[in-house]
């Protein structure tokens, strides 16, 4: 083999092994650049209006796709509740509860009542699609904690049409009208999922084979999502007209509370003999859901704190899945 070819054999298989050992930051990366270069080149101006109208239309799309590939691989019957599972469950309403009490008291201030509202978004969410194949990865238990995923979801599309139209007071519409739209939607992209899950597991064997077949199919999905999530976060943190000292208080707040999830979670899972699972459980988010119901129906500036937890979380599951294999190489 020539030099040149041998050497760009080489460089191929490096990069590809950099990309496989560091989806989640490249992910990150690719988002914020690809929109940057539509934000900064005049000439792509017109792209990136219609873009922009694609990828708020397949925002939940993106979410359902990555669901029902999760789904499709679930053994149903062995989807069991643990004792962590109620742990991390009641500990997240907890929070939740606590978090829409904050809000009460501080409406008044518009800066603080953004801040928080940004941090709910990020307690509320469900457990990400992808926790179960990066707990696999860094060795946790995949079918607990594919249940906890299915639980999750189901808690979530309960929780966030009741918190929402609380916090938005001056609805003229009252609580029940929104609180119905809302959970349709959200059934639609949560529970929907899971329903054809099993259907194509009983009734389409063949089809689910075909994508039980592709490795890791739900984590690259979310990697995907993940860089959508990214550059919709940059738009948002560019568009808003809210001062850069708030916007620095989200990215902070959001990254104390992903500490502060991982360690509960930890902790719950550690006096339940399941520490990993525990802490993927509590601090793993499915933020593209937190933002996507964010600018929908709350605050868009409140979804910049997803989207800056999107940061911190794939950080520490970086440095996770680059911990484990270190150790076991």
């Amino acid at each position: 083999m020539p030099h040149w070819r041998f050497f760009l054999y080489f460089c191929t298989m490096k990069i590809k092994q950099f990309v496989k050992d560091w989806t989640l930051p490249v992910a990150i990366a690719t988002g914020i650049i690809v929109y940057f270069l539509f934000y900064l080149v005049p000439q792509l101006d017109a792209a990136g209006d219609t873009l922009g109208r694609i990828v708020d239309a397949i925002f939940p799309m993106m979410v359902f796709s990555t669901l029902f590939s999760t789904y499709c691989r679930i053994d149903f019957h062995q989807m069991r509740p643990h004792r962590w599972h109620v742990g991390i469950l009641v500990v997240q309403l907890l929070l939740v509860a606590l978090n829409i009490w904050i809000i009460f008291q501080v409406e008044a201030d518009p800066e603080q009542k953004l801040l928080w509202e940004s941090v709910l978004t990020c307690v509320i969410g469900p457990c990400a699609t992808a926790a179960p194949v990066v707990t696999a990865k860094i060795g946790g238990n995949i079918n607990t904690m594919t249940a906890y995923v299915v639980m999750s979801a189901f808690a979530s599309a309960l929780m966030i049409p009741v918190a929402f139209p609380l916090l938005e007071r001056g609805v003229s519409t009252g609580f029940w009208p929104v609180f119905f739209v809302i959970l349709q939607k959200l059934a639609l992209v949560l529970v929907l999922p899971l329903v054809l899950g099993w259907l194509v597991q009983h009734y389409a064997k063949r089809l689910c084979a075909w994508i039980v077949s592709i490795p890791d199919l739900s984590f690259y999905l979310w990697s995907a999502q993940l860089a959508v999530t990214s550059g919709v976060t940059v738009r948002n943190i560019v568009h808003s007209d809210v001062a850069l000292r708030t916007l620095l208080m989200i990215a902070v707040m959001s990254l104390i509370l992903c500490f502060v999830l991982f360690l509960i979670g930890r902790s719950i899972g550690r006096h339940l003999n399941d520490e990993i699972d525990g802490g993927q459980a509590s601090f793993q988010k499915n933020t593209a859901l937190s933002i996507w119901v964010a600018y929908t129906y709350l605050n868009p500036v409140a979804s910049v704190g997803a989207g800056c937890y999107v940061l911190w979380q794939n950080i520490v599951n970086s440095l996770e899945l680059y911990e484990y294999r270190k150790r076991h190489a």
